[in-house]
């Protein structure tokens, strides 16, 4: 389980960069069209499209790497069984806000789907595609969390970008 968790979460990471690279060739291209007289409708839209897909997919693979911005300050200053107990009590928390994040995400995208919204820019693309990368990075984002929670609660250290690279 622990292999086919860390695979999703590194191929989730890895759609989030190759999204990246989309927003590199969106913007190139809107570049190139502009000088050559040209217009290519859409291109700032999917730029804006690649980028956001690129931060919600890459969120359970940041997390998963320590990389997220945590305050330490008050864990660190605590014992270590007190510091614990903080931990787990704000991923419990995370877990939470992470779900309810995730249902609204699901929700907003089917009902994209089912209302069968269009974007209003001049690219008419259905709003649940793009919204699909919120769905599934917001999803998988609660599974890290809940994985974390998991570990954190066994004992087990949490994930830090030391131990993932090992």
């Amino acid at each position: 389980m622990r292999r086919f968790l860390d695979g999703l979460y590194g191929a989730a990471g890895l759609l989030a960069g190759l999204c990246t690279i989309g927003v590199l060739v969106s913007v190139l291209a809107a570049i190139i069209a502009r000088q050559l007289s040209m217009n290519i409708p859409g291109t700032d839209a999917y730029a804006g499209y690649f980028m956001a897909a690129a931060g919600f997919l890459a969120l359970a693979s940041t997390f998963k790497h320590g990389e997220h911005i945590r305050v330490t300050l008050l864990l660190n200053s605590l014992k270590p069984a007190a510091g614990r107990k903080l931990d787990i009590f704000a991923l419990a928390v995370g877990c939470l806000l992470a779900s309810a994040f995730a249902f609204f995400s699901i929700k907003l995208t089917y009902d994209s789907w089912q209302f069968n919204d269009i974007s209003t820019s001049n690219d008419a693309t259905p709003l649940w595609i793009p919204q699909l990368s919120m769905a599934v990075g917001t999803v998988l984002f609660l599974v890290a969390l809940i994985d974390e929670l998991i570990r954190r609660s066994r004992g087990l250290a949490a994930a830090t970008s030391q131990q993932t690279h090992e």
